[in-house]
């Protein structure tokens, strides 16, 4: 079978010009970052809010004890004045974490969300049992329907992390949550922590969640976090400073078109302490993982 040159010419048009979008869209990619306030232990809400844009970011992240006590503070300084706060400085409240509520105790929370201006909640899952894990899946997401429906009725969105020791943590568990998830309201803050430290891996996983991935940790276990170490053993949880290779992550994101936030993360021994001594050296130190991010966006483009 021939081909006529001016179908030829359509024909490989078509193919430049979709090469072209897909050029676009990887290199319009950017990561919209979130400050984690856990990473400044429980250093003064206001200082967290002043930082924001040291590191990139235009949102917060709240943490309650025992990783920080920022949630806390705002209770205790008012919302007005932590409203006032975060107007002057041009920054927004996203997410509130809440583990100590787990997934089934976030009424209250929802509502403090919304009349903040936020959009997320991050909690843990549950203790896995012995059935099998598709049906663990499906039972928690159906013991989750009275909460996703509070969320959705607020515009909130909740954010089940792959905790350790926890039902939606393994690789399985997390496709089945893609498979089986239906509520818009419900999604997966991914940790690459808590997975096995494979980035084509972690990077089949994030395509498989696609729209079910509501909130991306930048984070990788490194020498792990539960038994104090030298400073620069512990900070090889974050991107750039541990071994995982985070471009073919960073492509996975790309390829799903992810425009949640993401937190570059990680956890100090004991916890509630800074990851440094001060609030300007904390955002000195995750800006060495948002340049080496940035490394890998560009490699991606290379």
């Amino acid at each position: 079978m021939t081909i006529g040159r001016r179908e030829f010419l359509t024909t490989a048009g078509i193919g430049i010009a979709g090469t072209q979008v897909k050029a676009q869209v990887q290199s319009a990619f950017d990561f919209k970052y979130m400050l984690a306030s856990s990473m400044y232990g429980k250093f003064d809400v206001i200082e967290c809010i002043r930082q924001t844009h040291k590191i990139g970011a235009t949102a917060i992240d709240l943490w309650p004890p025992s990783h920080g006590d920022q949630r806390l503070q705002i209770d205790r300084i008012g919302h007005n004045t932590f409203l006032k706060a975060l107007k002057e400085h041009d920054v927004k409240f996203e997410l509130s974490t809440r583990y100590d509520l787990g997934p089934n105790r976030l009424k209250q929370e929802i509502d403090v969300v919304k009349k903040l201006g936020g959009s997320l909640i991050v909690c843990g899952s549950i203790k896995t049992t012995d059935s099998p894990i598709k049906r663990q899946v499906q039972d928690f997401l159906d013991s989750l329907r009275p909460t996703a429906k509070l969320a959705n009725a607020a515009g909130i969105r909740i954010c089940i992390e792959n905790h350790s020791s926890s039902l939606i943590n393994s690789p399985d568990s997390l496709r089945y949550f893609a498979e089986l998830n239906t509520d818009p309201s419900l999604g997966i803050a991914l940790a690459p922590y808590h997975l096995p430290q494979n980035e084509q891996l972690i990077a089949e996983l994030i395509e498989v969640l696609g729209d079910n991935l509501a909130l991306f940790y930048a984070w990788e276990h490194g020498m792990g976090c539960h038994k104090p170490l030298p400073m620069p053993l512990e900070h090889m949880q974050m991107p750039g400073q541990g071994t995982l290779d985070f471009a073919p992550i960073v492509a996975a994101l790309m390829k799903i078109q992810y425009s949640g936030y993401t937190e570059i993360f990680m956890h100090p021994t004991p916890r509630g302490i800074p990851i440094m001594e001060t609030a300007d050296s904390v955002s000195a130190e995750i800006n060495k993982a948002r340049a080496y991010l940035s490394r890998c966006i560009a490699r991606t483009h290379g």
